[in-house]
This record gives structure tokens, sequence and C-alpha cells, in this order.
């Protein structure tokens, strides 16, 4: 019987959206399920460092700056939930939209489960038009590649049964984390569903940080985990 979400948070410099991520995280349901909420501060600058002297969350730094999947490779290795999934610090995506992808894997039905921007059903933020392009084009090679039917590859919000996850090796220390892990999920079988979530989408002046380079690091990552682990 599963009775724990683990929450993992990468954090690298929101000081500006952490409190209000946080009780979004702390007011969602969740299925009911017992919530393990762990914070990997990746080396932050900005004063996100001052805040979390207030919450009584687990809390793990990195004392440099390594990326988003050095961030979450840190937090895996601590989660003791039954579900592990993904929660950025930022406001682009809402904690209430995880249940539905969670009583999936409850439900037996699921062993890992995203949630897709790019379905439609949910409110969504218009995307900067090279990143919806970006966005759809690595979807549609990872379909090619892997022969699945997935519509929002880069998608940050993932669930994962704790046991399928922790049994995969990953490598990448930045945002080719996606690419990597939809790559090995894929290639083991598992039982993948997407449903569609609400995106809220942020400027760069507003802190986004995910740049074309990574777009080119994830076509990289897609084709080389094709063939190799």
């Amino acid at each position: 019987m599963m009775n724990k979400v683990t929450i993992l948070i990468p954090v690298y410099n929101e000081v500006n959206t952490l409190d209000t991520i946080l009780e979004k995280v702390k007011n969602a349901n969740f299925c009911g399920l017992e919530k393990e909420i762990i914070l990997i501060d990746d080396y932050s600058t900005d004063g996100t460092r001052n805040l979390y002297s207030k919450y009584p969350y687990k809390v793990l730094y990195h004392d440099y700056n390594q990326g988003k999947g050095a961030a979450l490779r840190t937090g895996f290795k601590e989660a003791t939930g039954d579900i592990i999934v993904i929660q950025d610090a930022d406001l682009e995506y809402d904690p209430v939209d995880y249940e539905p992808l969670i009583q999936l894997i409850l439900d037996g039905k699921a062993d890992v489960c995203y949630g897709s921007r790019l379905s439609g059903g949910k409110p969504s933020r218009s995307f900067m038009f090279h990143h919806l392009l970006g966005n759809k084009f690595l979807s549609l090679l990872t379909n090619i590649l892997y022969g699945s039917t997935l519509t929002d590859m880069e998608t940050c919000y993932k669930a994962f049964k704790a046991d399928f996850i922790k049994g995969i090796n990953i490598k990448s220390n930045r945002f080719d984390f996606e690419p990597e892990i939809t790559a090995k999920v894929l290639k083991r079988g598992a039982r993948l569903y997407e449903l569609p979530v609400s995106y809220y989408g942020r400027e760069f002046a507003e802190g986004k940080k995910i740049t074309w380079k990574d777009g080119i690091h994830a076509i990289i990552a897609l084709i080389k985990f094709r063939f190799t682990d």
C-alpha cells in the first residue's frame, strides 16, 4: 500500500517565489498521502538560502551550482516516499494538478505519469514561440526514437513509482535530465501516461532559465540515451 509522496523541489535563485510555491504545495491534497517535502538548493546566491530556517522541511545543499539534474539526483537519494514527484520552485505549475497523475499510480495503472502542458484542457499561458516549437520538436524526436506518443517530453511535472525510478541511474546535471529520464523509463517499458496540467510560463525577465542551448543538449541526450545508458 502506498502511503507517502515525496515532493522534490530543486531551487536555484527563487527568493521571490519560494514562499508562495511552498504554500501551494502545503495546501494541495496529493490524494491524501503523507507529504515528504525535500528542497535541494543548487547554490542560490540571491538570498534564497536565508529563507530555509523558517520552513519545517528537509533542505539539501550544493556547494556550487550544478544544475537541475544534479539537484534531482541528490534528492532521489534522500526520498523515502512510495511515489516521487518533481515541483519546480517557480510558479509555472500548480501543485493541485498532481492529484490525477498520482491517482493513476495509486490505481496500479501507471509506473510513471507526465503532466502535459500541450495536450489541451487546462489553462496555459501563451508560450514564447521558439519555446513552443522547441518543445514540440523535442517531443516529436522522442516519439520517433522511442516509439512513444508523448505530447510534452520536457514537462516539469513527472510522477514516479519510487521503486521504479530509484532503479535508474541518472547522469545528466542540467535540463537534459528531462530527455534522459524519459529515454530510460521508455526503454525500461514503463507504463507511462500523460494527463493535461495548467501552465503559467515565465519570460526571461521573470526568471526563466532554460535557453536554446539547453534544447541542443536535449537533442544530443535523446540520441545518446537511445543507444546507451
